[in-house]
């Protein structure tokens, strides 16, 4: 099992951060009784609660593994996390502009595919070409993701009521800045060209997801009023009175 270098209090920084945002969810959430607004709450604390046990399998030396042919261990653990957490994070934004099942659903298979497909070039081991090629086939189902978050789900998030459509828009342009940094990370990161090491890499990782998953949520979940106002994908807006 590889252990962990000097990058080893990044992870624990994370651990730590994603473990606090955790419990801040569950106490903003804990009297809620709306049934609507329990599913943002219930789905937004799964992130960094995922996120936590990710990091502090890569803190304890069990997420990360040595792959030949790479000057530096491999953090797989940070894959499966963005495997769960970020369609999480899309099925937020979709709840939000009241996204029909389908959009849902492409969203959540391009998402798993760019993950897929950028884990697919940290472990290959025929050489740096070959990493490159699965990092811009992952960037391509990216673009695709994107096109969907600011065409579709920006129209249908345009249609809401009151400050939802601003709320959305917040919170994409937020997760569309973080998302771009991610590829460009990891390009010039260990797996990629390794121009920057590992230890800065993980503290501009571990950046990047309290502020993806952590910031995100608290962006989402202090806003009550607005999640009042969603309207459900055949829109007709449920009153806190009908709910």
């Amino acid at each position: 099992m590889a252990v962990p270098g000097d990058e080893a209090i990044w992870l624990w920084i994370g651990t730590a951060g994603m473990t606090l945002g955790t419990l801040a969810f569950i106490a903003m959430g804990w009297n809620e009784t709306d049934d609507r607004k329990k599913t943002y709450y219930i789905v937004t604390t799964f992130i960094p609660a995922i996120a936590a046990v990710s990091y502090f399998s890569m803190a304890t030396g069990f997420g990360v593994i040595d792959i030949p042919n790479h000057d530096y261990p491999v953090y797989w653990a940070r894959y499966a996390d963005w495997l769960f957490t970020t369609p999480l994070l899309l099925l937020d934004l979709a709840l939000l502009a009241g996204a029909s099942r389908n959009t849902i659903g492409t969203l959540v298979g391009l998402d798993i595919a760019m993950i897929v497909t950028g884990l697919g070039g940290a472990l290959a081991t025929e050489g740096e070409a070959l990493r490159i090629a699965w990092w811009g086939i992952s960037c391509g189902f990216f673009l695709v993701l994107l096109y969907f978050l600011v065409g579709r789900l920006t129209a249908r998030a345009q249609e809401q009521p009151g400050e939802v459509g601003s709320l959305f828009g917040t919170l994409r342009n937020l997760t569309m800045v973080l998302w771009f940094a991610y590829p460009v990370v990891w390009l010039v990161g260990t797996e990629g060209l390794a121009i920057v090491g590992i230890v800065p890499e993980t503290a501009i990782f571990m950046v990047l997801d309290l502020s993806a998953k952590v910031g995100f949520g608290f962006l989402l979940l202090r806003s009550h009023a607005v999640l009042d106002s969603v309207e459900t994908e055949t829109g007709a807006a449920e009153s806190p009175e009908a709910a």
